[in-house]
């Protein structure tokens, strides 16, 4: 368990260095997420005028 803390903590940075990992995937799930809603919109919209 010493281990894995001791892992997290990254010598002191561990704060830095998982906030950008998080920042990270944010980033990468909005790329993902707002062209698929996007995607959804514009289907619906053609599933109208047909």
């Amino acid at each position: 368990m010493n281990t894995l803390l001791s892992f997290l903590n990254m010598g002191g940075y561990g704060f830095y260095v998982w906030s950008a990992y998080g920042c990270v995937f944010a980033f990468l799930l909005a790329q993902w997420f707002f062209p698929w809603r996007r995607w959804q919109h514009y289907l619906r919209e053609q599933n109208k005028k047909s």
